[in-house]
């Protein structure tokens, strides 16, 4: 995963390597006020832009979806402030949001996503997908934070799915920091370029 912003928002390429289960397949997911999806390999090879129904696909064989890596649902306008909770012994600060009609249109049964935001530090520290009847869905849940210089990144995130109980575990191991991305990395027309990773030398490792 390559992350940055661009003046669109928050930006994010992506290669699953789901082994048995299929070929590699590159996402390139733009998030702000107008955001977008795009994937590749396509028909006959070429770049894909997909709509809101492609964010509701399973990922890799996972739980984990599109929708759960973009998560739109930060800009959506339409909200309440519902006070704040505890989340993991942390105080936290809890929006619910309500989708927007292309959204509402293709996930019905999801009647709004229940944010909860740490009061000190300003971050997403848990994301609630909630149904009808106030139901929890699914909730992504950020366990683990590590500091590498002078820089808070996510290290482990836990997707579940509160309808089958099934878990699955996004964990960073690694990461390099102050890249240069310039050069079109996240252009949608360069997913079907190769990109080298970053030396070595650059990788900070996570320890457990």
């Amino acid at each position: 995963m390559w992350g940055a912003r661009n003046e669109r928002g928050p930006v994010a390429r992506v290669i699953l390597q789901p082994g048995e289960i299929g070929a590699e397949r590159r996402l390139l997911i733009q998030n702000g006020p107008q955001s977008a999806l795009w994937a590749w390999p396509g028909e006959n090879g070429q770049v894909l832009t997909l709509g809101a129904t492609a964010l509701f696909a399973a990922l890799a064989g996972t739980d984990l979806t599109a929708f759960d890596l973009q998560m739109p649902f930060i800009y959506w306008n339409d909200f309440v402030f519902e006070g704040v909770a505890p989340v993991r012994g942390r105080p936290a600060h809890v929006f619910l949001l309500y989708p927007p009609a292309d959204i509402a249109g293709q996930k019905p049964e999801l009647s709004g996503v229940r944010v909860f935001i740490d009061t000190q530090f300003g971050a997403l520290v848990q994301a609630q997908q909630i149904g009808d009847g106030n139901r929890t869905l699914k909730t992504i849940t950020v366990l683990d934070l590590k500091k590498i210089d002078s820089q808070w990144i996510v290290k482990t995130i836990e997707v579940r799915d509160d309808g089958t109980r099934n878990k699955t575990q996004f964990e960073i191991t690694g990461a390099a920091l102050g890249l240069d991305f310039s050069g079109g990395l996240f252009d949608p027309a360069a997913l079907p370029d190769a990109i080298t990773p970053p030396f070595p030398a650059r990788v900070r490792h996570l320890s457990p």
